[in-house]
């Protein structure tokens, strides 16, 4: 392929949230780093509760590290300049170059616009100036007309930066035809020029059917589809936002050359408690890749009775969602279950939860608040956030790396009234008593050896003759990039996006005007 100019770019739109933008940016990347062209994404602003640590202790989406990691390059905060992480509905952690320096409502955000436009700006020229190419992608939709005055993330980057614009629409939503000509439609005759083609993802079927569609929206839009995407089974990535495992069925085993599916009494069974601010669901995604494991969320006492393990993950409203926790009847059935033996693991703000109390200043304002007891631990919250890479050796001798995103610092205390006894190391700076376990890690069982040794416990306290395959999680995830850029070969018009990289959108696109045809 002949290389892009440098420092070319493009920027991914949506119809809507969750349309295809970040799986599009990342088979994009994945595409052109196995080309030869050294990639770099791109997300001005994002807003979602998975989030991940650079090399150098930002904070950026875990998205955004996704796809550097389809690019074959190390994430970094310029990636993803800012990032909102909602603790309530009203109100988020305003990060920026991956350090949080406010908590906005959506009102008092608005303000701060002109002062991050540049520093988006400041970021993308500097990636640009560094690779071949950079991919970015846009946030919600572009046709958000209530928020086009203050955008720095679509159609208010585009303009800015001079980038062409692909909008993807989801066939799987229904209505695709009328998502995109509604966007095009709705944006004004500047932002028009900047849209460059259609993309539809998520087909199920015979592309022919939708011929007589795409050469009428073609017609009327005087922009080019650029390729159908089909629906991909079983292919699951790091999201922007908290994973619906309902929405998202476990991955066909064969597909991740892990072997048959297991099914019958020794699969493992595992719940993950669906805080409503629930972060960093991600973490789980190592488990979900395992042969002969189920996974599934989990809001009631029933949805929690017959599993083997169940997960407390990350929060980012830690007092907040253990408040709910107590209102489900959930918090009663933990305690039946850890007072029967049964595995529970905690992980950072899930972790927390567990101990005897919580001191909280900072992120709720609660003071102090009474925890599940079942770990002898204190978490005092402070106002700088805990963020870094780790890396270690567990309490059971296997090399582990992880990273922490918090507020909270947890101190164990075996001293602790109530507690039922002393604890044991887990992990690296984790605890454990009886079936009960917690950490301030992150990403800790995406550690192969490790979480094979887990599992193989909470097997052992099911009376489940499960044994862990032999996956490694890193090739999991590799492969399913490589599905990513085959798919962009595959199925897009790849020397269209060449010519947009090289040149930028093409000149004279036609205005479509507001309630046209």
């Amino acid at each position: 392929m002949t290389r892009p100019a440098a420092g070319g770019a493009l920027l991914v739109a949506g119809t809507a949230s969750d349309a295809g933008k970040s799986v599009l940016t990342a088979g994009l990347c994945r595409w052109l780093a196995r080309e030869g062209v050294r990639v770099a994404p791109f997300k001005a602003q994002n807003m979602a509760l998975n989030s991940v640590v650079t090399a150098d202790g930002a904070e950026i989406g875990r998205a955004q590290a996704m796809q550097a990691a389809a690019a074959g390059v190390e994430p970094e905060a310029a990636m993803n300049p800012v990032l909102l992480k909602p603790g309530s509905d009203r109100h988020s952690q305003l990060v920026v170059l991956g350090r949080p320096v406010a908590e906005v409502d959506a009102l008092g955000y608005r303000p701060h616009k002109e002062r991050l436009l540049g520093i988006v700006l400041d970021c993308l020229a500097d990636l640009r100036g560094r690779f071949d190419a950079v991919i970015c992608e846009g946030a919600g939709s572009p046709a958000e007309i209530n928020l086009r005055a203050t955008d720095i993330a679509n159609m208010g980057l585009a303009r800015a930066a001079n980038l062409p614009v692909l909008v993807v629409g989801d066939i799987d939503r229904g209505g695709v035809f009328a998502a995109l000509f509604g966007t095009l439609a709705l944006l004004d005759r500047a932002d028009q020029a900047h849209i460059a083609g259609w993309v539809i993802n998520r087909f199920r079927g015979d592309a022919r059917l939708l011929e007589p569609g795409l050469r009428q929206l073609e017609g009327l839009t005087g922009r080019p589809v650029l390729g159908v995407l089909p629906w991909l089974p079983g292919l699951w990535l790091d999201v922007e936002d908290s994973l619906d495992l309902r929405s998202h069925p476990d991955p066909d085993p064969e597909a991740d050359g892990s072997g048959a599916a297991d099914t019958g009494p020794d699969r493992l069974r595992v719940a993950v408690v669906r805080f409503p601010r629930l972060s960093n669901i991600t973490d789980l995604d190592a488990l979900r890749a395992e042969p002969g494991v189920s996974v599934r969320l989990a809001t009631t006492p029933d949805e929690i009775a017959d599993v083997d393990l169940v997960v407390l993950p990350g929060t980012r409203a830690t007092v907040s969602d253990l408040a709910w926790l107590r209102r489900s009847g959930l918090a009663d059935a933990l305690a039946a279950r850890a007072a029967a033996g049964l595995p529970i693991l905690g992980i950072c703000g899930g972790y927390q939860m567990l101990g005897v109390r919580i001191e909280d200043e900072i992120e709720s304002g609660a003071g102090e608040v009474p925890g599940l007891g079942l770990l002898p631990l204190v978490t005092r919250f402070a106002a700088d956030k805990v963020l870094g890479r780790r890396h270690g050796v567990s309490a059971d001798g296997h090399p582990v790396t992880g990273y922490e995103i918090r507020h909270g610092r947890p101190t164990v205390d075996d001293a602790l009234p109530g507690t039922g006894g002393s604890a044991a190391p887990f992990a690296v700076d984790g605890v454990r008593r009886g079936g009960v376990s917690g950490t301030s890690w992150h990403g800790l069982l995406e550690n192969d050896e490790f979480r094979r040794a887990f599992l193989t416990g909470v097997a052992a306290a099911a009376g489940r003759s499960f044994h862990p395959a032999v996956t490694c999680f890193a090739d999991v995830r590799a492969r399913r990039l490589d599905a990513l850029g085959d798919l962009v070969a595959d199925h897009l018009d790849i020397a269209t996006v060449r010519a947009l990289l090289d040149r930028g959108a093409p000149a004279g696109l036609p205005f479509v005007p507001p309630g046209a045809p």
